[in-house]
């Protein structure tokens, strides 16, 4: 049975709001944001949902909507790696997580070095997957390259939002050219519904011109890069760059054609073998109370620990001057959020972890 998601919005320093995505239960593991997603829609797909079934069985996955796209803010102004590394922040912030694991994904890996490097204290594990540290504009050694990189934007700004799919498909064709027709289908559905034309291509652009070699070489975190042998997306070639610019990382290829693993292919049990292997239990230990209950909002940590002190929902809503149905609905939250049925197995779950933390 597909695990409850949690919906919740934060607001970034330029007033963004941010959509945010957490499923399962346990220690948090980070999604970075890359180009195309839309928290909600992804729910349904067949391309993402073996992702987040795979993610969030030992943990509490968490993950958002880059600014422009799905379910945060459309209209912004700001397409910039300070931004997006700015939009992790307010992400982290906001759900008061300590230290975690972080992945990076395509695009989104340049967003993850950044934010590791500027928060050495927060990223325990970084994974980089079929990432690049430096943009196709960057990168391109020809004219022919850079000609390129540019008809791809000038394809988006003219055939992204048209009724017929043929443009969009160049992209589907790019990011899982071994697909069915279902999930090319979701994905070109995807493409549409998750961006206007023209945030697309200022996305697109501005990723085009990112380059975090210099920052990748400075990151002193454990790390693992994974990378498509035939990724049409993002050349093996720059995955392989990345995991030599950082200092003891570790590169596994993988045998694949496609950016983003299928749950059908062989890459995709190597991927997940090579994951929890990296992580290991050690992810456990490397969080704390409020990283372990990521997934709860503050109002719903404040009932929690009441409940945990034994008090009955009458007195907490006295305790927190809220109705009794108020709390009522808290606590059954809780109770789907931290995978526990009766009371009595919440305040084992909160006694074991305030035990295993010295409290």
């Amino acid at each position: 049975m597909p695990q409850r998601q949690v919906l919740r919005f934060c607001t970034a320093s330029d007033g963004t709001r941010i959509a945010i995505a957490s499923i399962g239960s346990g220690p948090p593991l980070v999604r970075a944001a890359h180009w195309l997603s839309h928290v909600e829609h992804d729910q349904a797909s067949p391309v993402w949902r073996p992702w987040l079934d795979e993610l969030s069985r030992q943990h509490c996955y968490i993950r958002y909507d880059q600014r422009g796209c799905g379910l945060s803010d459309r209209e912004v102004s700001d397409f910039s790696l300070d931004a997006w590394v700015g939009d992790l922040e307010a992400v982290v912030d906001s759900l008061q997580l300590r230290r975690f694991p972080l992945i990076g994904m395509s695009q989104g890996g340049a967003v993850a070095v950044a934010y590791a490097l500027r928060h050495p204290d927060k990223v325990s594990h970084l994974v980089l997957v079929g990432a690049y540290a430096r943009g196709a504009l960057v990168r391109a050694t020809s004219a022919q390259h850079r000609l390129e990189a540019e008809m791809l934007v000038n394809l988006i700004r003219l055939g992204w939002g048209r009724d017929n799919p043929a443009f969009r498909q160049v992209f589907t064709n790019l990011f899982i050219p071994g697909g069915t027709p279902e999930q090319h289908q979701w994905w070109n559905e995807l493409e549409r519904l998750t961006s206007s034309s023209e945030n697309a291509a200022r996305t697109l652009e501005a990723f085009h011109r990112v380059d975090v070699t210099a920052l990748a070489r400075q990151l002193r975190v454990p790390t693992l890069v994974l990378h498509a042998t035939g990724d049409a997306r993002v050349p093996f070639e720059e995955g392989r760059q990345l995991a030599a610019l950082i200092p003891g990382a570790r590169f596994v290829p993988l045998a694949s054609q496609n950016h983003v693993l299928l749950q059908t292919e062989p890459a995709w049990p190597q991927f997940l073998a090579e994951l929890r292997g990296f992580l290991g239990p050690s992810a456990d230990e490397a969080t704390d109370d409020a990283a372990t209950e990521a997934a709860l909002t503050p109002a719903e940590r404040a009932v929690l620990r009441l409940l945990a002190a034994g008090l009955d929902n009458p007195a907490i809503a006295r305790e927190l001057n809220k109705r009794e149905k108020t709390v009522r609905n808290q606590v059954s939250s809780i109770f789907d959020k931290l995978g526990v049925r009766t009371r009595a197995e919440a305040i084992v779950h909160v006694r074991d972890r305030e035990g295993g933390a010295g409290h």
